[in-house]
Formats: C-alpha cells, structure tokens, sequence
C-alpha cells in the first residue's frame, strides 16, 4: 500500500499526528460514487506533488506558512471504518491528532463521538457545501451534525462554505445557534472579517475540523461526490483552514473526493495540498495544554 512520504514516524508510539483513511461510501446516497477510492489517491498526489526528485534526492516543498518537518507523522493505512471508533479513541487518550480521510462524510460522526467521549462535547469547524443537518432521516452522511448532536458545543461551531441546504437543514441550525458563513457572506464581507468570526470562537483546543472538498467551487475541485456551484476558492479555504487550527485540535478529517470524475488530478491535487498546509498549521504544544 502507498504511504505519505511525510510519514516519517517509525511507529505509532512515537508518532504526534497519525495519518487513517478509511476507504469506505457505505452511508452515501450520491450518484457519484468513488469515494472510497479517496485515501489511496490522495496519498499519490501527495507523493507527487509535494516532492521534487533530484540527484538521487527527493525534496519536499515548503508549505506555504507553518513547518511539516518538525513534526512526527505516522500513516497508518487504511482500517475498516468499523475499528475507526476504538482507534480514534485511543490515539485520543494518548494525546495523539488523528487526521482522518475518507470515504464519505458519515465517518465524521464516529470520529466526532470517539472524542466527545473522551472530552465532552467540543466546537467543530465544518467546512461543506451542505450543512448535514438532516434529522428527517438519519445515519447517513447527510446527517452527520444530528447523528453527532450530543458531542457538538454549536455555540463554538461554525458551517463554512455552507450553499446547498436543505430547509429543515437551516431551521436545526437556527434552532441550535449554529453560525451559518455562505461564500456568499465571504464575498460580501470580506475573507478579512470572516476570518475574525472564526477567531472569535477559536480560543480553544477543543475542537475538531472537518473537511468536505465539496465545500469548493467546482472549478478548482471537480472531482467531489455531491459538486456544487457558486463554493469556495482554494486559497480562502486554506487560509480560513489554517486560522481554525492555528490555537489547537482535537483532529481533522478530509473527505468525499470521487477521483473517477476529477480533471488532470487537480482535485486531488489540491487535496493533498490542503492535507500539507493543515498539518503545518497544528500547534502541537497547543494541542496538549
């Protein structure tokens, strides 16, 4: 099996961050499908996008703020998502940041409940295209915030990217108090004051961030399961990405590429990218304080 080339760390032990894809679409209704295609390709546009290979010599490149080669990573390789619970929960217990990628979007709910467990309930950064805050029906990836509900501090939280709701989807949100930030609010207010509403809920390290690529406009990231028009570009969501982990986590998953309709790889491409430029922006310090 492919592994990160940034996996560095000989094992688990001594690992500070550990890499677990989790190949699996079982809870997806799209009509794409591929997702669970998802860690390995990442893994190969990280390989070969990240690296220069010269006289013999391979090279990472710098990210664009924070440093990678100061951390110890361990990829562990792909599980079934049913031992991704007790994982999760363990490298938790052990102070270790678990980096989960999908497969589709449901795995966030048993990340986010083998945390809350151990933490409580803690404020999630949802970056998405779609709220998935269906409670009509449940247990799938599209319910991901009720199936989670009593892990998740809401008055922390926020939905970025947010563009494709449902109406029961927008009423949850209102009911909860959860801060609701469309592409549109961004191009309205400016990256500058959004970034200062996600500072004001980012004084914890008590939280976790999720990742839907589908939270992109369709024209830097094509190959995602549900596309949706009118999304984010890729520099402000690594840019609010990066604010949102600078002050701690608890962890961070990527999910839903669908590699089988993605052009010239640049969604996977950018997929690793952002997998680059998260890492480089964890405080570990933080995280354990």
């Amino acid at each position: 099996m492919v592994r990160f080339h940034h996996s560095a760390a000989q094992n688990i032990f001594e690992a500070e961050i550990v890499i677990i894809g989790v190949p699996d679409e079982s809870k997806s209704h799209a009509i794409r499908k591929g997702a669970s295609k998802g860690p390995d390709i990442i893994r190969h546009a990280s390989n070969k996008s990240e690296f220069f290979e010269r006289d013999g010599k391979i090279i990472p490149i710098c990210p664009l703020l924070g440093k990678i080669d100061n951390k110890h990573i361990f990829d562990y390789g792909n599980i079934q998502k049913e031992n991704l619970y007790e994982l999760v929960s363990n490298l938790v217990s052990n102070n270790k940041i678990p980096i989960v990628i999908g497969g589709d979007h449901s795995i966030t709910s048993i990340v986010l409940q083998a945390i809350g467990n151990i933490h409580g309930k803690i404020g999630l950064f949802y970056f998405d295209a779609h709220p998935d805050f269906v409670s009509s029906t449940t247990n799938y990836y599209g319910s991901v915030l009720t199936d989670s509900f009593q892990w998740i501090d809401f008055a922390k939280s926020m939905l970025i990217g947010t563009r494709a709701a449902e109406p029961e989807e927008l009423d949850n949100a209102t009911k909860v108090g959860l801060e609701v930030i469309s592409p549109l609010n961004i191009t309205e207010s400016g990256i500058s004051q959004i970034a200062d509403r996600i500072k004001s809920k980012n004084y914890s390290n008590r939280k976790y961030i999720s990742i839907d690529l589908d939270c992109i406009d369709p024209a830097y990231a094509p190959g995602v399961s549900l596309p949706s028009p009118c999304g984010l570009s890729s520099i402000d969501l690594v840019y609010l990405i990066k604010l949102a982990i600078s002050s701690g986590i608890l962890g961070i998953d990527l999910v839903e590429l669908s590699p089988d309709f993605d052009f010239n790889n640049i969604t996977a491409d950018l997929a690793a990218r952002i997998l680059l430029e998260s890492i480089a922006s964890i405080n570990i310090y933080a995280n354990r304080t």
